[in-house]
């Protein structure tokens, strides 16, 4: 099945293609990238604070979506599940440009980077905060990537986004509980 489809399927075609005998559910995502145009994979929504929590800058939702959906049309569902799972309402949003043209049903909550209209000094601000976050989302997007995801099929990509974030966050608790502990006992206790 998987074969015949590979070799009737045209360069040219629409619709799902094969681009990997190994993992059939891989997409072909234009970056618009001169260096690297093209990327293989599925599309990734990462969720994080733009302001600098005491804590850390947790991930407050992951999610991966196939079919290779523009990036504008994924806004309204994400923050929709953000707000019901963390119980608070979202103040404003920064986005990349991958998200201009969105529809969400409030667009002057939603800023995209490198936008010149009706900017504030405070958003100015947390807009230079949101280059900060960049490190952070290629973080998770790297441990998702990370060698081969030995999970299959969509539901797998779904399940190694959510555990990358899982991952990523586990890390800054163990960092807070030993930085809680050193404080408890101090340095000598460890050290001995």
């Amino acid at each position: 099945m998987l074969a015949a489809r590979v070799k009737t399927q045209d360069h040219r075609q629409r619709g799902p293609k094969v681009y990997a005998l190994h993992a059939p559910e891989v997409e072909c995502i234009g970056k618009g990238k001169a260096r690297t145009p093209y990327e293989f994979g599925c599309k990734v929504s990462i969720v994080t604070p733009v302001t600098k929590p005491q804590g850390g800058q947790f991930v407050l939702h992951a999610e991966a979506h196939h079919g290779n959906p523009f990036d504008g049309h994924t806004l309204a569902s994400v923050l929709a599940n953000l707000e019901k799972r963390t119980g608070v309402s979202l103040d404003r949003g920064h986005v990349d440009k991958g998200y201009k043209g969105h529809r969400y049903k409030n667009k002057f909550k939603i800023w995209i980077t490198g936008q010149a209209r009706r900017v504030t000094a405070s958003i100015k601000r947390e807009m230079k905060r949101r280059a900060a976050i960049e490190p952070i989302i290629g973080h998770v997007k790297n441990e998702h990537r990370m060698g081969r995801n030995y999970l299959h099929h969509r539901q797998g990509d779904r399940i190694n986004v959510l555990l990358a974030a899982v991952g990523f966050n586990f890390h800054l608790l163990l960092r807070w509980f030993a930085a809680l502990l050193l404080r408890l006992f101090g340095l000598d206790w460890l050290s001995a």
